[in-house]
């Protein structure tokens, strides 16, 4: 299987493991291996997408999670090279590494967490309400990392607390980033559901202390899984 000017081996079409895991699985051990080599381009969206019989979209989220473990690096106009053989030390969520990310977030999103329990107003419980049970049956990859950032977004918002509200979006890229690293490696998407609906009780309980440790049990979680990826301390 021909993806750069290195050859690869390997059977086509890919089994769905999900798609995007598999094609992440076999790029990512193609590169250890060697093949393609360091320096080498990979061939464009359109020509692996054909090379694997799976969509565009799940090129890019296969794309995307070798480009933060430091793999591989797409520039303009040019295309996705690979610039390491091994993972970086840290992931590499556009502006932010992941372990920036998660020294920051509990400092943000658990006392966000336990304000939203006493301020979110009903339309804002219904709203998260909504993102929960609409993250539940989502199957495309994408469009639930998305509504995972919104989830976390809305409870900051409904915190009250602007600067809270601001931070988050300000890092929400990168939490999208993380989230479909973190997912499509390790599988927590099922774990995060649970996650999540616990945090949505506390708030719509109304206590805040519940929130905040339901938050910070997720942030662990979110942290062991980030572990298990770098194979480092945690982050």
């Amino acid at each position: 299987m021909n993806l750069s000017d290195s050859r690869i081996t390997g059977s086509l079409p890919i089994v769905r493991m999900s798609a995007a895991e598999a094609v992440f699985t076999s790029l990512r051990k193609a590169i250890e291996s060697g093949e393609p080599s360091v320096g080498s381009k990979l061939g464009s969206e359109a020509v692996l997408s054909a090379q694997y019989a799976v969509s565009r979209s799940v090129i890019r989220e296969a794309l995307r999670s070798c480009a933060a473990l430091g793999l591989t690096q797409t520039q303009t106009g040019k295309g996705t090279f690979v610039i390491s053989a091994r993972p970086s030390s840290d992931l590499v969520l556009g502006s932010f590494s992941a372990r920036s990310l998660m020294e920051a977030r509990p400092h943000i999103e658990v006392p966000a967490a336990q304000f939203a329990a006493t301020r979110a107003s009903a339309s804002q419980r219904k709203e998260l309400n909504g993102i929960v049970e609409e993250m539940e049956t989502e199957n495309d990859h994408e469009a639930w990392v998305r509504l995972d950032a919104a989830f976390h977004a809305t409870i900051a918002r409904s915190s009250g607390n602007e600067v809270f509200e601001q931070v988050v979006n300000d890092i929400r890229g990168a939490m999208v980033n993380q989230s479909e690293t973190i997912n499509l490696i390790t599988g927590r998407q099922n774990p995060s559901h649970q996650e999540h609906r616990a945090i949505l009780a506390a708030i719509e309980a109304g206590d805040g202390a519940a929130a905040g440790r339901a938050m910070a049990k997720h942030l662990e979680a979110v942290d062991e899984a980030l572990t298990l990826i770098l194979g480092a301390e945690k982050a």
